[in-house]
């Protein structure tokens, strides 16, 4: 399709401009919008590192629960991946700052230069040219004029050379017009071009980041949805925990008889922690007086419903005594040293410390009390102790109750009272061999088995 020349310098011109006046300050505005969006992704970047960090932190908190400890290993995986990421993505954004922004800043600076240098060249040469064709043709017209009413045959040689003249300019010019279009428009299309591949780069890259971060998270995402696709499931440890805690424990004829003195009534208010898992340590001398522990101080005739209370429920002794609600605490002396080590539920002593039982069940070999001397809660071995003759007498309400007062009681019941009382001297420790069988537990006789009650309770 042929043009006019004319259109042809207005193509070439208006293709010029076009890059001088809408490309290039739309490079600039691309320039300022990337550096923007860097901006956007530094900021997005910190976040999400600020974000996975606290789902790492909620991670860590997780582990140390025995029932989402893997749970709690999810979370940080999920963390540190999301932060290999991210980390992907910045590298992206780093080459995407010096590949395109940096790029694109540079050429445009020199472009600008570079096209309206171009354009001035162009536009000087197609004056010049136009004026020189301008030229030929109004000489042309000047040689007809003169050659009009004479000879012609004296004109027609410079006429013919004019004409010449002015057809390889007209040829000249539209060469130099098709070769400026052309120019003018190779031009234009390297900037596009140019524009085009930069961001065919950066869409590699990213198209890259992304296979890299579909790869690491479908690495792992499996088994991460494995681990809370069934949010009932319980660890075995954690059932086996709880099934010990809730089957309940019989007593047999085999517990040790420590168990056998302690006051069932007192056990339900206390909340021991979990027994150790592991089998009690039994002391090297136990086998040495275990045959001659008794086993059962006091006789189960002692807690029975007829021989203990009276008609308002109160035990016979405390009515008779003193009026006041009395609990027995059975207590223990340990005989040999016991080191507990970096465990917090397990108690240290030295041979000769007291302890009250504060549960009746013994577990694997383990007893839970109080030491009588620091107040310190744990479990020990039964082998390590043995019974302590004299028991603690706990007020159970501070209101007095007045079934009846010592006053009212006989003399001579008095007297017996007292007597029984200096009876009740505190247990010497054993020598050395730990051996009983120089002590045998007295007979009370049936007579005085009340008053004796009543100043154990």
């Amino acid at each position: 399709m042929s043009r006019d020349p004319d259109d042809v310098n207005k193509l070439t011109e208006s293709t010029y401009k076009n890059v001088m006046e809408q490309f290039n300050p739309g490079l600039r505005n691309l320039v300022n919008l990337g550096k923007n969006y860097e901006k956007s992704v530094a900021a997005m970047t910190l976040a999400g590192k600020a974000y996975f960090d606290a789902v790492s932190k909620i991670g860590e908190n997780a582990a140390v629960s025995p029932v989402s400890r893997e749970l709690g290993v999810v979370l940080m995986e999920i963390s540190e991946v999301h932060k290999k990421v991210q980390l992907e993505l910045e590298e992206s954004f780093k080459r995407f700052h010096r590949e395109i922004i940096i790029e694109l800043e540079r050429k445009t600076d020199m472009d600008v230069k570079y096209m309206t240098a171009t354009f001035k060249r162009y536009q000087s040469e197609h004056k010049i040219r136009q004026d020189s064709l301008d030229k030929s043709h109004a000489d042309l017209k000047k040689l007809r004029r003169k050659s009009q009413g004479k000879h012609s045959s004296k004109y027609e040689i410079k006429e013919n050379e004019f004409l010449e003249t002015i057809t390889s300019r007209q040829t000249d010019m539209q060469k130099f017009i098709a070769d400026g279009c052309r120019e003018a428009l190779l031009e234009e299309k390297r900037r596009f071009c140019f524009l085009v591949d930069k961001h065919c780069i950066f869409s590699y890259q990213m198209a890259a980041f992304h296979d890299k971060a579909k790869e690491m998270l479908s690495l792992k995402l499996p088994s991460w949805q494995d681990k809370c696709s069934d949010a009932t499931k319980v660890p075995d440890t954690v059932m086996s925990m709880i099934e010990g805690l809730t089957t309940p424990v019989s007593m047999t004829s085999n517990s040790s008889p420590l168990v056998e003195h302690f006051d069932r009534s007192n056990s339900d208010s206390v909340v021991p922690p979990p027994a150790p898992s592991l089998k009690a340590q039994t002391s090297p001398l136990a086998n040495m007086f275990s045959q001659e522990l008794p086993r059962s101080p006091i006789s189960p005739e002692a807690y029975s419903d007829q021989d203990s209370l009276d008609g308002n429920g109160l035990s016979r002794s405390t009515s008779v005594s003193s009026g006041m609600n009395m609990l027995k605490k059975l207590r223990v002396q340990t005989i040999f040293p016991h080191t507990a080590g970096n465990n917090e539920t397990l108690l240290s002593f030295d041979d000769g410390e007291i302890i009250t039982l504060l549960i009746q069940e013994e577990r694997d070999g383990w007893l839970y009390g109080e030491m009588e001397k620091t107040g310190q809660r744990g479990w020990f071995p039964s082998s390590y102790c043995r019974p302590y003759s004299e028991p603690v007498i706990t007020n159970m309400i501070e209101a007095p109750l007045h079934p009846l007062n010592v006053v009212d009681l006989p003399e001579q019941h008095v007297e017996g009272e007292e007597e029984e009382e200096e009876e009740q001297q505190p247990v010497l420790l054993p020598p050395p061999d730990y051996s009983d069988s120089s002590r045998k537990p007295s007979t009370p006789s049936p007579q005085n088995t009340d008053k004796r009650r009543c100043i154990k309770a």
